[in-house]
């Protein structure tokens, strides 16, 4: 599911992990929940759809709450001072957040 907008210093898309993802058995087995290494992933995924480039620093990162899997969520990038924060929300409830860098 990829549903994205666009507009100058903000980039948003929605996310969601399928129950299959061959990287749930093993985090947390009988209770899965999506890593952090792979929403990460996405917002890789996204400065590369948005800016052409690639992620070449997380500045910081932290997670707040966890996303089950088959769960949708959205991501949204945005450019401030220019450094590109990130936020990983579930409706209203903030899971992750964070700055990250980007590189040609």
């Amino acid at each position: 599911m990829d549903q994205s907008s666009q507009s100058g210093h903000r980039y948003r898309t929605e996310l969601c992990i399928p129950p299959e993802h061959p990287c749930l058995p093993g985090h947390f087995p009988g209770q899965p929940l999506v890593p952090g290494v792979l929403l990460l992933e996405h917002v890789a995924t996204a400065l590369r759809t948005w800016r052409g480039q690639r992620l070449a620093r997380i500045v910081e990162t932290k997670f707040m709450a966890p996303l089950l899997p088959g769960e949708v969520a959205e991501l949204e990038l945005v450019e401030k001072s220019g450094r590109i924060r990130f936020e990983i929300l579930r409706e209203s409830q903030l899971l992750a957040r964070g700055i990250v860098e980007g590189a040609a």
